[in-house]
């Protein structure tokens, strides 16, 4: 088959199976998802690590573990160690009887078994699972430049964003094969005219907006388009600190779920911004203003799916993308505050705050991690959404203040505010 796509020879040559033919396979998929796109050659991936979206080892995708048992024994693993996105299954997690069932024995039963296929590709080690691969502790973080073939949408924004590297929105395997052959195609967001701007965000709230809200609002708004943010460094400053790039992990999720943003530049903040400025933006781009009464106008604007609207919460997810060690402890001291205002000893809700696990063992040297227990919540590195894809546990009337939760599941949304209200003093 010809393509239009400009290869040089050594690719050439993969692609004719002078390497094998599942090398061959592998090149011509990547070939012809490019070509789908428009890219006209394919560029070397620069990044250390990889990072994959499919982390589940649901009992329907067998054709992904055949695929996986082809990889191994043609041995065309990764080229690079890569970590994967959160685990779908910890036993700490609160689940009935038969919800525990349907875990085990109907959804995730290959979960063990896929594992230990990902070990035998390249997996960077056996706890390696999280959405936020670019925490110091996990040790996936891209520079600035690095090309990528990630495909996990928060942690693409988040990468292109906040670390300035370069990388499309994937989808699920293509991350795998642009890693196995050690290229991507070159398109969209890897090229200059593809990080360019086509909507100016004025931020004009009294107050620092919620992230997850603020990032619901624009990624509704430009959907797959590159905003331009102008405002928000009034309330994070100009220096990407722990507090700014933990804001920007939260927004970034928000916009890249509830619409499907793989760019945004925040005026004297993020790199692209600060090397280029309004440069950056297209001449004929949009403008959208954003007051609180636009915020208010999209929050009120979530449909709320629970069976009964006024039912009390059963559970609460804290945590998606994953909590960062400071939101982990800065959470403790909230609930630990809210709970001697209201002279309640533990939350009213059954709650679980999730995080990559490395950052969890982190925690867990710290004094704050008996003073969250004491608290009664739960620390899991589970993947909450894969947990709310349970049919036994979707109707539940479940809150979380992450608005990527409340895209994908029934999940109810409640800003941080509303969410610590509820824990501590019970209500809505």
């Amino acid at each position: 088959m010809k393509y239009n796509m400009v290869l040089t020879q050594e690719q050439q040559a993969i692609l004719n199976g002078e390497k094998g033919e599942t090398l061959a396979k592998v090149m011509e998929t990547v070939v012809r998802y490019g070509e789908l796109f428009g890219a006209t050659k394919l560029v070397p991936i620069t990044s250390e690590h990889n990072h994959l979206v499919t982390s589940f080892g649901l009992k329907a995708l067998g054709p992904v573990y055949d695929l996986m048992t082809q990889l191994i024994e043609a041995g065309a693993l990764s080229g690079q160690t890569f970590s994967m996105d959160p685990r779908p299954l910890d036993t700490n997690v609160p689940a009935n009887f038969l919800q525990k069932l349907i875990f085990n024995k109907f959804m995730y039963s290959k979960q063990d078994f896929y594992e230990e296929q990902l070990l035998k590709l390249g997996l960077m080690d056996k706890d390696a699972f999280t959405c936020t691969c670019y925490m110091d502790e996990v040790g996936n973080k891209p520079s600035k430049g690095d090309v990528l073939s990630w495909s996990e949408s928060s942690a693409v924004v988040y990468a292109n964003s906040v670390l300035g590297a370069h990388c499309n929105r994937n989808s699920g395997i293509i991350d795998l094969m642009g890693s196995i052959i050690g290229y991507v195609p070159y398109f969209g967001l890897l090229t200059e005219e593809g990080r360019k701007a086509s909507w100016i965000i004025e931020i004009k709230t009294a107050k620092k907006p919620e992230a997850q809200l603020l990032g619901s609002a624009i990624g509704m708004k430009v959907m797959e388009a590159v905003p331009y943010v102008k405002g928000l460094d009034k309330w994070l400053g100009n220096t990407l600190d722990d507090a700014a790039c933990t804001y920007l992990k939260d927004f970034g999720a928000a916009t890249a779920s509830n619409g499907a943003v793989g760019l945004y530049h925040i005026e004297g903040l993020t790199p692209d911004a600060v090397e280029q400025g309004e440069s950056l933006i297209l001449p004929d781009a949009k403008t959208y203003v954003i007051d609180d009464a636009e915020l208010e106008r999209v929050y009120k604007s979530y449909p709320v799916v629970w069976k009964n609207k006024d039912a009390k919460p059963k559970l609460c997810f804290m945590g998606c993308p994953h909590m960062s060690l400071q939101q982990l402890k800065d959470w403790t001291e909230k609930i630990e505050a809210g709970l001697a205002a209201s002279g309640n000893k533990k939350v009213l809700v059954p709650t679980v705050f999730t995080a990559a696990p490395a950052v969890l063992k982190k925690f867990e040297s710290t004094p704050y991690a008996a003073r969250l227990k004491a608290t009664g919540v739960i620390t899991s590195y589970i993947c909450p959404l894969m947990y709310m894809n349970n049919p036994l546990c979707g109707p539940m009337p479940v809150i979380t203040s992450s608005n990527k939760l409340r895209t994908y599941t029934t999940a109810r949304y409640y800003t941080d505010d509303e969410i610590l209200e509820q824990l501590t003093k019970g209500g809505k």
